[in-house]
């Protein structure tokens, strides 16, 4: 008499199931005897419990039946694979090829080489970061950049913190704490990674009061706002958010005099901040932090990354009387940099000593914004020169004018013109093309519009150009 087709089915499931090797059987095998003289051995079981994981997956969907002999060398092979996936950092580089320069999400732009050099000694070796070899003491580690920071932006004092919403709440805590700080309620605004200025306010210790409209604020809002419990006037960069048409705003100058003349004092958050006027280099207009301060500003705060270029970290400078209590506020030791991001920043920051010409070649941010359009499009030319005949047949490629974004808040209402090559590919769609090629070594990230790939050459170095080109091909398999 048959058995049941279900009985059948699973005798059938039990026949396959056993011809998977054991987890010593698997870690016997020449390419798991190599893993265990590099790793440790429960590292490996684990790779192994995986990878037999996976077979038993396979068999259970209705793969192929094969017999022991066949199963371990399959399960050998894709040990090596995994673990070789496992050597791989997830922070690995990337191709930008979305047109936005200051991309978040990419971690913003590449350091200069004179940055990038500084880190590596810094990390290969000890450094002097709390000594001073003078004196034979202990030191500041904000000393390294204090004299640079207070040299371009003219200000008496200057300390780092982790990031520049570090920089604003080591503030507000230190002069605001349990008292209140005037805003502008058209700069209680969030950017991205959910900052929100009320937020930051509120962790610091200090209660907000808003002035003014979302659209309009007078200098009167302020004066009638101030009382017994204002101990800052908090003056905020709007960033990537814009209010036009009937609006004021109450220049820095204005501002300034106001809360002297009250005795307290006027704080900037910047967000990105530049050290330069980007008009002279035909770039739109950004507050300038030497100018803020010169005009009364008694504290100004911004990004060491960002347009200034730099590592991530946050910079406050302004006049001593404020920034000495800031840096021995017991939160500055939560909210300090380490070694790398100080020895990236001073780098970063002696650029600026360079003439301006100068500057734009050694500075990777500078450059991507000022470069020539035609630059860009012979730098697109050249990819698609480079495709191969079959690979050109597949991605249909074409290049066309586009325009590109400084990104991560700084001037966001701004498009810098730039060109692109378009992919249309007949194989797949263009997510699929992106997602392919977002998996590759490096990844390559564009953007895509109307069922169209994008990739924009403003972000994409000229050493990229071959990395990229190998890549499309690798994506549509020639």
């Amino acid at each position: 008499m048959p058995h049941p087709r279900g009985y059948s089915y699973s005798l059938g499931m039990s026949e396959r199931f056993r011809a998977l090797p054991s987890v010593e059987q698997v870690l016997g095998t020449p390419g798991a005897i190599s893993l265990l003289v590099r790793y440790r051995r429960d590292f490996v079981v684990d790779l192994v419990r995986q990878v037999l994981e996976e077979l038993r997956a396979g068999l259970q969907a209705g793969g192929a039946g094969e017999d022991r002999q066949l199963l371990l060398g399959r399960a050998e092979e894709e040990l090596t694979t995994l673990a070789a996936q496992r050597a791989q950092t997830s922070l690995s580089r990337a191709i930008n090829a979305t047109g936005i320069i200051l991309h978040t999400g990419l971690g913003r732009a590449p350091l200069a080489p004179a940055a990038r050099r500084a880190i590596a000694e810094a990390a290969e070796n000890y450094c002097a970061l709390e000594v001073d070899l003078e004196r034979g003491t202990r030191g500041a580690r904000s000393d390294h950049v204090r004299a640079l920071l207070c040299e371009l932006s003219g200000a008496e004092a200057g300390l780092v913190v982790n990031n520049n919403a570090a920089a604003v709440l080591l503030a507000l805590n230190t002069l605001a704490k349990g008292r209140q700080v005037l805003v502008s309620r058209g700069e209680l605004v969030e950017i991205g990674g959910s900052f929100r200025i009320p937020d930051i306010i509120a962790a610091s210790g200090a209660r907000i009061r808003e002035v003014g409209t979302t659209n309009r604020t007078h200098l009167q809002d302020y004066a009638e706002a101030i009382g017994p419990e204002t101990a800052l006037i908090l003056r905020v960069h709007p960033s990537n958010y814009r209010v036009q048409g009937f609006t004021a705003r109450v220049e820095t100058a204005q501002l300034a005099e106001l809360s002297h003349k009250a005795g307290l004092p006027l704080a900037h958050d910047l967000g990105g901040g530049v050290l330069e006027d980007l008009r002279d280099w035909g770039l739109p207009h950004e507050p300038v932090v030497r100018r803020e301060l010169a005009a009364g500003a008694d504290l100004v705060s911004f990004s060491g990354d960002k347009v200034l270029g730099g590592p991530q970290c946050g910079i406050a400078v302004g006049r001593r009387i404020y920034l000495e209590p800031m840096e021995k506020n017991p939160l500055m030791r939560a909210l300090r940099c380490d070694k790398l991001i100080l020895a990236g920043l001073e780098a970063s920051l002696r650029l600026f000593r360079l003439e301006p010409r100068l500057l734009c070649q050694l500075h990777p941010v500078l450059g991507m914004m000022t470069e020539p359009v035609e630059r860009i499009e012979a730098r697109a030319r050249a990819l698609m020169a480079a495709l191969p005949a079959g690979v050109g047949e597949v991605l249909r490629p074409s290049i066309e004018g586009s325009t590109a974004q400084i990104g991560s808040g700084a001037l966001p209402l701004e498009e810098l013109p730039s060109r692109v090559l378009v992919l249309a590919p007949t194989s797949c769609t263009a997510e699929a093309l992106a997602r392919r090629l977002r998996l590759e070594r490096p990844p390559v990230v564009g953007r895509i519009q109307r069922d169209r790939l994008l990739l924009d050459l403003r972000t994409v170095r000229e050493d990229e150009v071959e990395m990229v080109g190998a890549a499309l091909a690798r994506a549509v398999g020639r």
